[in-house]
C-alpha cells in the first residue's frame, strides 16, 4: 500500500426505512444486507468493505434508531447507538423533506454528544424535484454542524461516487483492515438466513414479519449442490398457518424467491427446505434472542 492510502470506519445511522442497507449494497456492488419497505428490517450490526486504490472504507450498517417495544427492539437500538463510537465518520441518512419529526430530533440529540464528523446524506433524491432539495437541505443544515451534506439516490446509485470522496476526506492514513477481495464480515450462514427472512418480509403483509427469525439448521456442501435446511420461527400458531399458506403455497413462494439469491451468493445450485416453528413471544426472551443470533454482549 502507498503512504497516502487511507482506511477507516463509517457508521450508517438513521430512522428505520431510510435506505441504509440499500445504500451500502449499492456502494459495495453486492447484496449483503436485506432490504424491504418495512421498518426495522436490519437487526444486527453488519460490516461491509469498500476498497479502491485510494483507500478502504469499512461500512457499519446498523438497525434503525426507533422507540423500542420489546427486548429485541432494545437490543437493536443499543446496537445502533453503540456504533456511533469508535468510528471515523458517521453518515446520517434522512429522507428529502423539511419536516423534522421527533425521531429525527432524537437522533440529533445523540449526534450533538459525539465528536465524530457527521455527514448528512439526503437519500431518495430521485423521488423529489431538484428545486425542492435546497429547501430540504437548508432545514437540516440549521439543526447541526455537519462536516458535509451529500444528496444521493441509493436505489439508482446517483451521487454515490461523491459520497465516497467525502468519506475518504475524514479517514486516517493507514493500511487496509481487510484484503481487497473481502466485501463483508458476515458469515455465509447469517447472510443466507437473512435472505430467507427478507422474502418473508416481502411476501406477508401483516404484523407477523416483525416476529419472525430464521435459523439455518444445516448446510451440506457437495460438488454440485448445497443442501440447506432452515427454520422460520414465529410467535403464534395463527402466524404459522399464514406463513405456510394454503397447501404450503406461501412457504413455497418464500423458498422460490430466496433460492436464486442464495445460489448467487454461494455460486452453487441450492436445495432449500423450509420449516416453520412457533416460539411464543421470543422477542422478549433473553435466551431466545441470544439463541437466534442477536447477542447484546457482542456489541458492548
Amino acid at each position: 500500500m502507498n503512504e497516502k492510502y487511507k482506511s477507516g470506519f463509517a457508521a450508517l445511522i438513521g430512522r428505520p426505512n431510510v435506505g441504509k442497507s440499500t445504500l451500502m449494497n449499492s456502494i459495495i456492488g453486492q447484496k449483503i444486507a436485506i432490504t424491504s419497505k418495512r421498518p426495522q428490517t436490519t437487526r444486527n450490526r453488519i460490516q461491509t468493505v469498500y476498497t479502491s486504490d485510494e483507500g478502504q472504507i469499512v461500512f457499519v450498517d446498523t438497525p434503525g434508531i426507533h422507540k423500542a417495544k420489546n427486548k429485541l427492539g432494545d437490543y437493536m437500538v443499543n446496537v445502533a447507538e453503540k456504533s456511533l463510537k469508535d468510528v471515523d465518520v458517521v453518515l446520517w441518512l434522512v429522507e428529502p423533506t423539511d419536516y423534522i419529526g421527533a425521531g429525527e430530533r432524537h437522533i440529533i440529540d445523540k449526534l450533538k454528544n459525539i465528536k465524530t464528523p457527521v455527514i448528512l446524506v439526503m437519500n431518495k433524491i430521485d423521488t423529489v424535484k431538484k428545486e425542492q432539495l435546497l429547501g430540504y437541505i437548508d432545514a437540516y443544515r440549521k439543526q447541526l454542524d455537519f462536516a458535509e451534506i451529500v444528496p444521493v439516490s441509493a436505489l439508482k446509485g446517483e451521487n454515490t461516487d461523491t459520497l465516497i470522496e467525502q468519506i475518504m476526506k475524514y479517514l486516517p492514513y493507514g493500511p487496509a483492515f481487510y484484503d481487497e477481495d473481502t466485501v463483508t464480515d458476515q458469515p455465509v450462514r447469517q447472510i443466507t438466513a437473512e435472505l430467507v427472512r427478507e422474502k418473508v418480509l416481502r411476501c406477508i403483509d401483516e404484523e407477523i414479519p416483525h416476529g419472525v427469525a430464521v435459523i439455518i439448521d444445516e448446510m451440506k456442501y457437495s460438488k454440485k449442490i448445497v443442501e440447506i435446511n432452515a427454520t422460520i420461527v414465529c410467535e403464534k400458531e395463527s402466524h404459522k398457518g399464514i406463513i405456510i399458506g394454503k397447501g404450503g403455497a406461501m412457504l413455497k413462494k418464500i423458498g422460490s424467491l430466496a433460492r436464486p439469491e442464495i445460489e448467487e451468493l454461494l455460486g452453487k445450485h441450492v436445495n432449500l427446505q423450509l420449516w416453520v416453528k412457533v416460539k411464543k413471544d421470543w422477542r422478549d426472551s433473553d435466551y431466545l434472542i441470544r439463541n437466534f443470533g442477536y447477542d447484546p454482549k457482542v456489541n458492548e
